[in-house]
């Protein structure tokens, strides 16, 4: 084979591997966008579980302050009357209900774990993040190094795309599947 024919082989390999590099770079660019979208979702879920537990919180206090105010009172007046006391009694057990309501999940403890799940989604969401888009870089650094490969058939510049092509694809896989495997 001549020379020529060397050349023109290895600028078509050449080509199908920035084509390569180019899809791969398309799905890692897809998963950060992903990602991305879905730490927000993730941070919004965890902000508004929080909020209803501050909520939940103001309002079992106040109802708790009220009935110790009232217990208050009458310990000092003598007997409480059956409807104050029934009053009281039914503000104390809705500040147990707020504490803790399993059959709603709106109970401060059910919204503490929600909270702290969708925190946890979040953090996994930006670990993943962050593997596509080192990923992506990967894969961009590597088309320029295989294209610069092509003009001037330095074979080391082609070997460290295919290097940097395999980085990106490691990236992205771990991105997809294990992304709190590797911290950045």
């Amino acid at each position: 084979m001549s020379e020529h024919g060397q050349v023109e082989g290895a600028s078509k390999g050449l080509a199908v591997m920035i084509s390569i590099l180019a899809a791969f770079l398309a799905i890692a660019e897809t998963g950060a966008e992903s990602a991305q979208t879905d730490v927000l979702t993730q941070h919004v879920e965890a902000t508004n579980a929080w909020n209803f537990f501050q909520a939940k919180t103001i309002r079992q206090t106040l109802l708790r302050t009220a009935a110790e105010e009232m217990d208050a009172q009458y310990k000092d007046a003598g007997n409480m009357p059956p409807a104050v006391k029934a009053q009281v009694d039914k503000w104390k057990d809705t500040v147990q209900r707020y504490d803790s309501e399993p059959s709603t999940n709106e109970g401060r403890k059910e919204l503490a774990a929600q909270a702290k799940n969708f925190e946890k989604h979040r953090e996994q969401a930006r670990a993943a993040y962050h593997h596509f888009e080192f990923g992506s870089a990967a894969f961009q650094l590597a088309i320029v190094l295989a294209s610069a490969a092509a003009v001037t058939s330095v074979r080391a510049l082609a070997i460290a795309a295919a290097g940097l092509g395999a980085v990106g694809a490691l990236l992205t896989v771990l991105g997809f599947l294990a992304p709190t495997l590797l911290h950045f």
